[in-house]
């Protein structure tokens, strides 16, 4: 009797354990929403700035003059591909499959490093053509805008390199797998970010 009693508390303790594990990992998961909301309040803030100044090119160039459509295409391209394969790679978590999950996570790294480099190379030609920050008021909110969007992705990158160590290490865990799929939801909403930005920056600055 003592004995089914002692099985009753250990499995009621067990339970207990997981449900306030379960809590836990709810209210991180709650907690990145919240962080994207103010996310989204700082993008949409950035973007109102931008629409307020890109007319106040102060005697400097233009987004027409500086905009080079082939390489905000091939931007754009990249990002959204590695948007399809961070899709995959929750896929393959989804599966069990710990190897793919992590092959796809390098994909995706690799895709996300190539449209840091090309910004950063359309951000150095720019300021070669005399096009800098502080060369009128539409090149300062351009650079804001771009430069924060590219600044999340950086941060990405970074993340997702530790959570690749850290599935070589344990696997997929409730822990890996809730970090696994709000890195996706970061990646799929800078992507979001991304598609404003192509259409309102670029696509309009060089109509």
């Amino acid at each position: 009797m003592q004995h089914a009693i002692d099985n009753g508390h250990s499995q009621h303790a067990a339970g207990s354990h997981d449900h306030g594990h379960h809590d836990q990992e709810s209210m991180k998961v709650l907690g990145f929403w919240i962080f994207l909301v103010t996310d989204c309040l700082l993008f949409g803030t950035l973007f109102a700035t931008y629409v307020v100044l890109k007319g106040h090119v102060d005697g400097g160039p233009t987004g027409k003059e500086l905009f080079e459509i082939p390489g905000f295409v091939a931007e754009t391209f990249i990002l959204l591909t590695s948007s399809f394969t961070s899709g995959l790679a929750v896929l393959a978590m989804n599966k069990g499959k710990v190897n793919q999950l992590i092959g796809w996570l390098i994909v995706t790294a690799v895709l996300g490093a190539s449209f840091v480099g090309l910004e950063i190379n359309e951000f150095v030609n720019m300021v070669n053509e005399g096009a800098k920050i502080s060369t009128s008021a539409f090149l300062t909110a351009f650079f804001t805008l771009v430069g924060t969007h590219g600044l999340h992705v950086s941060v990405g990158l970074i993340w997702m390199i530790g959570l690749m160590v850290q599935l070589k290490m344990r696997g997929i865990t409730p822990v890996t797998r809730r970090k696994i799929t709000v890195i996706s939801l970061y990646w799929h909403f800078l992507d979001v970010v991304w598609i404003f930005l192509f259409t309102i920056v670029y696509l309009m600055g060089v109509m």
